[in-house]
């Protein structure tokens, strides 16, 4: 099974939320933690922030589809 990474900014862009809102998440242990690419790079598991997506309520009309 091939697992899907998706950088920082490609995150944002399918949450919607800025880098420091998805890094206090993480803090609260509201939100997936990535995985550690290198020194100063990190990746999450494109699985897990669907999973996310997913569990979120949905309002406003909001799909999560563009």
């Amino acid at each position: 099974m091939e697992v899907r990474i998706l950088r920082r900014r490609e995150v944002e862009r399918l949450t919607r939320l800025s880098k420091a809102s998805i890094y206090r998440k993480m803090r609260t242990g509201t939100f997936p933690l990535p995985l550690k690419l290198g020194e100063r790079a990190v990746a999450w598991r494109a699985d897990e922030i669907h999973a996310w997506l997913a569990s979120r309520p949905r309002s406003m009309g909001w799909t999560g589809e563009q």
